[in-house]
């Protein structure tokens, strides 16, 4: 019995100790997006966070729009990251803002002439080219005018 709570204790030592470690991969994940439904002249901002041990990402992220239904509106771009200090194990918090024709923004809307109910993607990298694991927004309507 005495081995066990031992054995307890110093496995959740070594679990809580590993969460702060950074993996040479870049990590990625979607926290939240302002919206679900998105309409003409309004903005989509998707929230993501990283860490990074090495602090070397490229200066841009990975998006795609897949629309199971209307393979016109799929895109594939990289979206400019913001200038930042770097630094070894790095962590940070990264909006990725569209805009369905709002002036100043990367352009999204729905191209086969009827809503779209669309999926984003989200990849980043870093200068070794690691790729980290692909976050995904939940399903947005894109609403034809």
């Amino acid at each position: 019995m005495r081995y066990t709570f031992l054995f307890s204790i110093l496995v959740l030592l070594s679990l809580s100790c590993s969460k702060d470690k950074f993996s040479s991969t870049p990590s990625l994940k979607f926290t939240s997006v302002n919206t679900t439904s998105l309409r003409n002249h309004q903005l989509i901002q998707f929230n993501l966070s990283f860490t990074d041990a090495a602090g070397n990402l490229t200066d841009s992220i990975y998006v795609q729009e897949v629309v199971p239904n209307c393979t016109l509106s799929n895109f594939n771009q990289l979206y400019p990251l913001p200038a930042f200090p770097t630094s070894k194990n790095q962590k940070g918090d990264l909006i990725v803002t569209f805009g369905y024709n709002v002036s100043g923004y990367s352009t999204i809307s729905p191209k086969c002439m009827k809503n779209d109910t669309a999926v984003f993607r989200f990849v980043l990298r870093d200068k070794a080219n690691h790729a980290s694991d692909t976050a995904s927004s939940p399903p947005i309507i894109l609403y034809y005018q």
